[in-house]
């Protein structure tokens, strides 16, 4: 099993809107397959709760570590003392016309190799969360 996952993609949309969507939890499953349920305020510091599609039985408690508008954002989520720790880095570049977009996760700790044994595979997921924000940002833009 991998021990990262990423996915670009330009988007034909300025940073802000791109960001918007990015920003809205509650909007999240109407542009993106991969994501059932996102709960909780995007804001440095904050709680918030996913429930993806790859795993849909289980809820991913995550805090949002950094928050730079409308360039990058952190999420993290793992075990106590760093045994396990996964990190979703997305940044967000203005380019003429339109922002790329990168979204990346890691899986760092001492126990990395034995959990993401059991972490399923995101690879189609990321391919998801880029092609539909691309979509929406896109639409709105």
């Amino acid at each position: 099993m991998p021990t990262s996952y990423a996915v670009r993609r330009a988007i034909d949309a300025d940073p802000q809107t791109v960001w918007g969507l990015l920003t809205d939890p509650a909007g999240y499953p109407s542009w993106n397959p991969a994501v059932l349920s996102l709960d909780g305020w995007i804001a440095a510091g904050e709680r918030i709760t996913l429930v993806s599609a790859v795993d849909p039985g289980r809820t991913f408690r995550l805090t949002v570590t950094r928050l730079d508008p409308p360039r990058s954002m952190v999420w993290a989520g793992g075990m106590p003392l760093g045994l396990f720790r996964g990190v979703r880095t997305f940044t967000l570049t203005p380019r003429d016309g339109g922002t790329d977009f990168a979204m990346a996760e890691v899986f760092a700790g001492p126990l990395a190799p034995l959990v993401t044994r059991f972490v399923p595979d995101m690879t189609e997921a990321f391919a998801q969360f880029g092609d539909g924000l691309k979509k929406a940002a896109e639409n709105r833009a």
